[in-house]
């Protein structure tokens, strides 16, 4: 683990719900950024919730507490060259994932997720809370 972690919608998910063991490591974690896709994914899903308020602040809490990363000219290359990859090797991603492999290898950073297919992104550094 480098320390610099950026998060997948999953792990804040399991956050929202009161997994321990997620928790646990997010306080022992030097640096935390959540790429501004995972927002807008936890954001959907808050507004589709029955408890969107409590769910928004939430959302809210996690913008105070972490770093946001938006995209930008370096992300869209960044995207293409790791879209173009799995294209070629027949493992296609969620675009929405391929975003976030993107930021998370542009800000040189281990992606935290219960997404085993993200191992397929070459370079990527990853871990499974």
């Amino acid at each position: 683990m480098n320390g610099r972690l950026a998060l997948d919608t999953n792990i804040l998910i399991a956050l929202f719900g009161g997994d321990e063991s997620v928790a646990r490591r997010f306080a022992q974690s030097d640096e935390l950024f959540v790429p501004s896709i995972v927002l807008g994914e936890l954001y959907y899903g808050a507004y589709n919730s029955v408890r969107v308020r409590q769910n928004v602040a939430r959302i809210e809490t996690l913008k105070r507490v972490t770093t946001v990363l938006g995209c930008d000219g370096a992300t869209a290359a960044q995207y293409g060259q790791t879209r173009q990859r799995l294209r070629r090797k027949g493992t296609p991603l969620p675009e929405n994932d391929i975003w976030i492999a993107a930021v998370a290898l542009q800000h040189e950073l281990t992606l935290v997720s219960r997404d085993a297919h993200f191992t397929a992104v070459e370079g990527l550094s990853l871990e499974v809370w």
